[in-house]
């Protein structure tokens, strides 16, 4: 998990003592409602500064006492500390903030509206560290989910609707799967690839009943099997294994 502290992102300090939550049912997910510029996903100081005009937005217009967010999921894998674990967030909505936390994705309902598969590794950061540290229930929901509105976005959606029924990737909450191994890098062909991991990976997929040599060789007919994986897991993929694809590799059912 790449956790990123509020200092490290340039916060405000927040102007009074936050209320304090207690054993929220899960995690309500979040999109900006606005254009997000995709060249965000070539430099991550966009994404501080997004999170930064957020934080301002939510002091100065709405007038509360932080950021609404509990915490943020970038493009780059990152989460963005907001009010942390343990603290009543404000972005749910009136009546909604004390059992949900709420987690800011970088997509918007312009520009950058697909999830890439490094801001979704981020969001199910967020909510793994959430259960862990800050005593969230199981519970993946959308703000729409209760509250009238589009966010998170129909894309977005989709994928947090899975989650709450499937649960998370490579979550052994959801299933007898171990966790997948470290994800190190993207596969892809071309160029083709070759190493371990690799290898690792095309043997997770016969287990899984995938016509795949295990030869530690990426090329195309390993990246013909992970576009239609990625597909039937309606995941972003295109013959890449991201680290999505990876960790789906190890869900079960593994047949």
């Amino acid at each position: 998990m790449q956790l990123e502290t509020r200092a490290e992102w340039g916060a405000r300090p927040p102007k009074g003592a936050y209320d304090a939550v207690s054993s929220p049912r899960g995690v309500k997910v979040h999109y900006t409602g606005g254009r997000v510029d995709p060249g965000i996903v070539g430099d991550h100081e966009l994404c501080e500064l997004l999170q930064r005009s957020f934080q301002r937005q939510h002091m100065i217009e709405n007038g509360w006492l932080d950021l609404g967010y509990t915490a943020t999921a970038c493009v780059h894998g990152r989460v963005m500390v907001g009010r942390g674990p343990g603290h009543l967030p404000a972005a749910n909505g009136a009546g909604l903030n004390s059992s949900h936390y709420a987690v800011l994705c970088l997509v918007g309902n312009a520009g950058l509206v697909e999830p890439p598969d490094e801001l979704l590794a981020g969001l199910a950061d967020a909510i793994r560290w959430l259960r862990r540290e800050g005593g969230a229930g199981p519970e993946i929901k959308g703000h729409r989910d209760g509250y009238a509105t589009d966010c998170p976005g129909d894309p977005l959606y989709k994928i947090v609707k899975r989650w709450g029924r499937d649960g998370l990737p490579g979550s052994s909450a959801s299933s007898a799967s171990s966790d997948p191994p470290p994800f190190r890098r993207v596969l892809s062909y071309p160029p083709l690839m070759e190493g371990d991991d690799v290898r690792q990976w095309q043997r997770q997929m016969r287990r899984r009943g995938w016509a795949i040599d295990d030869d530690g060789l990426y090329g195309p007919a390993s990246a013909a099997v992970a576009a239609e994986f990625a597909r039937r897991k309606d995941l972003p993929g295109g013959g890449r294994v991201t680290r999505a694809v990876w960790d789906a590799a190890w869900e079960l059912p593994v047949t």
